[in-house]
């Protein structure tokens, strides 16, 4: 399977949960950049089930600075997508991690220290132009 940009949909930012901390070098880089572009130009990849944040921590962290509504992504079955591998990321201090561990890390109040999680996927992301606008201006469920 190829992603595609069909397969990318705009979700709500306060429905993703990160499972890892960002390092702030990187965020203000990117905020930079994505304010240059005026948009996003990649997805995260989210799990379809929980909201759980698999690849794009600092995109994430992004829409929450500017206070947008909605993030471009693509929705995977993470537990069931055997082509998404996790990994850790040398020196992190950790020996291995589980699809599990990425779920509880999310779904709890902690997170993992920047670059601890390394996901490995068959697919690239296609490349996308959702403008900042949008983001801010999507309506939420409640209409607001």
């Amino acid at each position: 399977m190829e992603w595609s940009e069909d397969d990318v949909e705009l979700v709500p930012v306060s429905w993703l949960k990160p499972h890892e901390e960002v390092k702030s070098r990187n965020r203000d880089k990117l905020l930079d950049m994505t304010r240059r572009w005026g948009g996003y130009t990649k997805p995260l990849i989210v799990d379809q089930r929980t909201g759980a944040i698999l690849d794009g921590h600092h995109r994430f962290s992004i829409a929450q600075l500017l206070d947008l509504k909605r993030v471009p992504a693509i929705c995977v079955d993470y537990m069931a997508n055997d082509s998404i591998v996790v990994d850790v990321w040398p020196g992190c201090g950790r020996d291995e991690l589980t699809k599990e561990d990425v779920i509880e890390m999310s779904l709890s109040d902690a997170l993992f220290p920047p670059k601890t999680s390394r996901h490995t996927m068959a697919d690239d992301t296609p490349p996308i132009f959702i403008s900042l606008e949008e983001l801010l201006n999507f309506p939420s469920l409640d209409g607001s």
